[in-house]
C-alpha cells in the first residue's frame, strides 16, 4: 500500500485533522484512553517563509510545526482534561524554539481553570500539559531509542520515595513529555506503539521521498484507519504539491546553511591570516627594538670613551642627528 509520508508537515496536519485518527495516534503515544479530543483555537501551524534581511537578500527561516489539542482522558481517579502539545521538526536547528513555545503554553490563560480545595477555597489551576516531540534527526545520547518518555514525579527528598497522590500545584508547573526519534523507528518494532509509529519509518520511501510503501497487514486492525488516512493523503494532489514546496524550501535552507559554513570558513581563514601578519609584525618590531637597544649600548660606550658625534656616527652608521639625540639623553 502506498501512503503519503507523514514526516512532511502538510501530511502530518492532514493526518491529525481526522479526529478518529488523531485519537488513535495520541492515545497510543500517551498510553491513556482519550474520550474526547478537540483542536484548540490557538492551533499554530508553522509556515515556510523567507525573512527579508536587505532589499536584495532573503534569509530562509525554519519554523517548527506545532499543534495543540484539548483532550479528556480516562485516569484511575476518573476523567481529566489535559493539553496535548505536538511539535515536529525535521532539523534540530534551535532548541530555543521549543522552549519559547512551551513557555507560551504555561502562560496561556485559556489553559487554567477554577477549582475548589478541600477547605472550599477557589484557586486557579493549570491543565496538565503533555508535550510530544517528533524529531527528524537523532539525538546524540539517545541513539537507538525510538521513543523516550520523560515523566514528572514528586519525590519525598528525605525518604527518596515516590509520592503517589497527585497535587494540582505540581501538575500545574511540571509536565510529561514524549520524544519520538523518527530515524530510530526503523530499527525496532517491539510493541504496538512502535509498529504504529513505523508509519514514519523512512526506509521504504520512493525516489521523491513523498511516498512510503507499507503493508497494511503489518498493522493491528485497530490502527488501520491511520494507514488508510495516509493512503488518502497520497491521492490528494494539493497535498503532494505542498510536499514538493517543503522539499524546495529545505533544499534552499540547506544551500543557505552551506553558504553560511563556507562564509564562516573564509572568515576563519582571514582571521588566521590577519593574526599571523600581526604576529609577524610584532616579531619584526621586537627584533628592531632589540637591535636598537644594542645600538644604544654601543653609542653609550662611545660617549663614555669621549668619542665625538662625528666619530660615533661613522662607527655606527647612524646620522649625526640620531647620534646627537642619543648623546643628549645621557645628560
Amino acid at each position: 500500500m502506498l501512503i503519503a509520508n507523514p514526516i512532511y508537515d502538510v501530511v502530518f496536519k492532514y493526518l491529525m485533522e481526522d479526529s478518529k485518527v488523531a485519537k488513535l495516534l495520541l492515545s497510543a503515544i500517551i498510553g491513556q484512553e482519550i474520550l474526547e479530543l478537540d483542536f484548540l483555537p490557538q492551533e499554530i501551524s508553522g509556515e515556510l517563509d523567507l525573512v527579508r534581511r536587505t532589499k536584495e537578500e532573503f534569509i530562509p527561516q525554519l519554523t517548527v510545526y506545532r499543534l495543540d489539542f484539548s483532550a479528556k482522558v480516562q485516569t484511575e481517579e476518573g476523567e481529566q482534561v489535559i493539553i496535548i502539545e505536538i511539535q515536529k521538526a525535521k532539523l534540530l536547528n534551535d532548541i530555543m524554539r521549543f522552549r519559547k513555545y512551551l513557555g507560551k503554553q504555561y502562560q496561556n490563560p485559556d489553559y487554567f481553570f477554577i477549582k475548589k480545595t478541600q477547605s472550599g477555597k477557589e484557586i486557579k489551576v493549570g491543565f496538565p500539559i503533555v508535550s510530544i516531540y517528533f524529531l527528524g534527526e537523532r539525538l546524540d545520547k539517545l541513539q537507538g531509542i525510538p521513543i523516550v518518555m520523560v515523566n514528572n514525579e514528586a519525590i519525598d527528598l528525605y525518604s527518596g520515595k515516590k509520592i503517589e497522590h497527585r497535587e494540582d500545584f505540581v501538575e500545574s508547573l511540571t509536565h510529561k513529555s514524549y520524544i519520538i526519534s523518527i530515524p530510530d523507528l526503523s530499527e525496532k518494532k517491539r510493541n504496538e506503539l512502535e509498529v504504529l509509529l513505523s508509519i514514519f519509518d523512512q526506509s521504504s520511501i520512493d525516489a521523491s521521498h513523498h511516498i512510503l510503501n507499507v503493508s497494511e497487514e503489518d498493522f493491528p486492525e485497530k490502527y488501520r484507519a491511520v494507514i488508510r488516512r495516509l493512503q488518502k493523503a497520497a491521492s490528494e494532489q494539493v497535498v503532494r504539491n505542498k510536499m514538493q514546496l517543503e522539499d524546495d524550501f529545505l533544499s534552499e535552507l540547506e544551500d543557505y546553511e552551506r553558504m553560511i559554513e563556507e562564509a564562516k570558513k573564509e572568515v576563519e581563514k582571514a582571521t588566521q591570516k590577519a593574526e599571523e601578519e600581526r604576529r609577524q609584525k610584532e616579531e619584526e618590531r621586537r627584533q628592531k627594538e632589540e637591535i636598537w637597544q644594542k645600538m644604544r649600548q654601543v653609542i653609550e660606550k662611545c660617549h663614555a670613551k669621549g668619542m665625538s658625534v662625528e666619530e660615533t656616527s661613522e662607527l655606527t652608521g647612524l646620522s649625526l642627528e640620531e647620534v646627537m639625540t642619543i648623546f643628549n639623553s645621557f645628560k
